[in-house]
């Protein structure tokens, strides 16, 4: 089955995502940019633009992006910062890279590496040695997750998420919560510097809504993978639900800069 993100969540989940995201990985970045102008980026699982929309203005310097995603309709809705010019490609990642695409000096993607399986994510590092490409891979989950206050099957709960997160997905079985120290392994084996640093979401009361979505889909996928708990599934969702004007959910991210 396709993954498809509606762009209700992707909107929603945006600024949690560039508030986690850290200033010192961005620093190093531009440190391992070549200086060539204008920077061809290329940014995979694009969706509606979140990357384009955190990272354009932060590169600081004349660019250009190719955004790629499967959704025609979310890459229909992109919206770009300041000046920043992109155009777009509406393709299933199973068949990057195109014969035909020139290779950028950036590669960058969010929330999209624990989606994937280890035959493509070593079909992109590959890629990226061929054509000395930095990369820049962000928001990758890594397993931790912190709820406060607790609740009864809190822990039933995230261990049947961690198992679906590394379960099947679109292209095959998932790298999951193994996607950053795999990729750090990957791009290291292959001779290039790599950086990890946490991205960690710290969500808060005031981030009810963005909870509760989160609780949503975690309740769905967790009763596809053990649809016997159901009942069990039911009341943790309605507990945390009830919890939400003083809950606190940090979820483990890790992001990932590799450069030649």
């Amino acid at each position: 089955m396709i993954e498809v993100f509606a762009a209700d969540w992707l909107s929603l989940r945006e600024p949690a995502d560039h508030a986690a995201r850290p200033r010192a990985l961005l620093d190093a970045l531009h440190t391992v940019l070549p200086g060539t102008e204008p920077l061809e980026v290329i940014d995979l699982g694009a969706g509606s633009g979140s990357n384009l929309r955190y990272l354009g203005p932060r590169l600081d310097r004349r660019q250009h992006w190719r955004l790629i995603d499967h959704d025609a309709a979310l890459l229909e809705a992109v919206t770009t910062p300041g000046d920043v010019p992109f155009d777009t490609l509406c393709m299933a990642l199973q068949a990057f890279p195109p014969p035909t695409l020139p290779p950028p000096q950036l590669i960058t993607a969010s929330a999209l590496l624990d989606l994937v399986t280890e035959a493509w994510l070593a079909r992109l590092v590959d890629y990226c040695i061929a054509h000395d490409c930095v990369a820049l891979l962000a928001l990758s989950v890594d397993g931790r997750i912190q709820l406060d206050p607790p609740a009864s099957n809190d822990d039933r709960v995230l261990a049947a998420l961690q198992a679906h997160q590394n379960g099947p997905k679109d292209m095959g079985t998932a790298l999951g919560t193994t996607a950053p120290a795999r990729a750090a392994a990957l791009f290291r084996e292959r001779g290039y510097q790599v950086r990890l640093m946490a991205s960690d979401w710290q969500l808060t009361p005031d981030e009810a809504e963005l909870q509760r979505q989160l609780l949503v889909g975690w309740h769905a996928a967790v009763i596809r993978q053990n649809p016997g708990d159901r009942q069990r599934f039911d009341e943790w969702l309605h507990t945390r639900v009830e919890l939400l004007d003083r809950s606190h959910i940090r979820v483990g991210h890790q992001d990932l800069l590799a450069w030649p």
